[in-house]
């Protein structure tokens, strides 16, 4: 019996091609064909847009998929919010067809998804031309530029987290209130704040320094290196003319890196939610479930960001906040009803 192709489309067959050849890495003389290839016509950039955001939905499944059940989240499965996959799928063509691309990538403070109402909130994780990812934080902004000497990435406003695809003849450049790191293949966070820059290593290393020297400025701002479990914090002068203070590095401890990096983690943001409606999300994605000894009880309203895992968090609010009592039957239900 003859097996059906995956796709009969020449154009997407060739794109699942370099995007397996992608991953896998590019020579310099096939990183020049597959730059001939993006050229040749508009419709291959979309093409490989759209392997790469089916490829990373499946990332998504892979990384994001709770403990504590063994069915993945139905919200992962959701088309991604035409707003993001518009700026994102028209910047790629740009950038592949004039070979000097700039696009913005945006993480919006309030996404506004559309279709069925879900709390679960998982970051916008894009997969850049190269290979390399940026995952940004509620309310981020990034400007992408590419050429064919340098990868160049301007962090607006918020917070990044970088993993970096190897490529000496490219290096990787983050821009950031007057603050630059450049990495050749490494994966590091980088945090603008009002009167700071602070820049964590997670892999290999990266050197950090200014953009401009402040005119009376006497001491070295750059940093040789910066390594895997180290932060750097570098304060913004007010001015060009005032006077910067040198680079402060700590090491941070393993420890220290899960708690920086939390806002990775899925979580469920309720927001005067009824209460029935944040036990059913936490009920669909736990073995353990929440049940009401009153169902007026659901009626009550609730607000906070958990751990989609942290059942025990939300229950001790709901004790401190409205009075419930916690009572567990010893068949995986917990019971909740109003103190006396």
């Amino acid at each position: 019996m003859n097996s059906k192709p995956a796709s009969t489309d020449p154009i997407d067959a060739a794109a699942a091609h370099w995007l397996a050849q992608r991953d896998r890495g590019l020579t310099s003389a096939e990183q020049d064909e597959y730059l001939r290839w993006l050229r040749a016509d508009a419709a291959h950039p979309a093409a490989m847009a759209r392997h790469a955001a089916a490829l990373e939905r499946m990332m998504q499944l892979y990384e994001w998929q709770p403990a504590h059940t063994a069915e993945a989240n139905p919200d992962l499965f959701a088309p991604l919010r035409r707003r993001s996959w518009w700026l994102w799928s028209t910047g790629l063509a740009a950038a592949a067809v004039l070979a000097v691309g700039i696009f913005v990538l945006t993480r919006p403070a309030d996404p506004g998804a559309t279709g069925p109402k879900t709390y679960l909130h998982v970051n916008d994780r894009l997969a850049l031309p190269d290979g390399s990812r940026i995952e940004l934080r509620d309310g981020s902004k990034v400007v992408v530029q590419y050429s064919e000497t340098e990868r160049r990435v301007q962090l607006t406003g918020g917070e990044a987290h970088f993993m970096v695809w190897k490529d000496a003849t490219r290096p990787f450049i983050v821009v950031a209130g007057g603050v630059q790191v450049r990495a050749v293949g490494t994966a590091f966070a980088v945090r603008l704040g009002a009167s700071a820059v602070e820049v964590l290593v997670t892999e290999g290393h990266v050197k950090v320094d200014s953009v401009v020297e402040p005119a009376n400025s006497s001491s070295d701002q750059s940093i040789p290196s910066l390594a895997a479990g180290e932060r750097a914090t570098v304060s913004r002068a007010a001015s060009l003319a005032a006077p910067v203070a040198a680079p402060a590095v700590v090491a941070v401890t393993p420890d220290e890196i899960k708690r920086e990096l939390a806002w990775q983690a899925p979580r469920l943001q309720f927001d005067e939610t009824p209460l029935t409606d944040a036990v059913a999300e936490f009920n669909r994605l736990n073995r353990e479930q929440l049940v009401f000894a009153d169902p007026k009880l659901g009626a009550l309203r609730i607000g906070g960001t958990f751990r989609p895992d942290n059942v025990d968090g939300f229950v001790r609010l709901l004790a401190t906040t409205h009075h419930l009592v916690a009572e567990r039957d010893g068949a995986g239900r917990t019971l909740l009803r109003a103190a006396r």
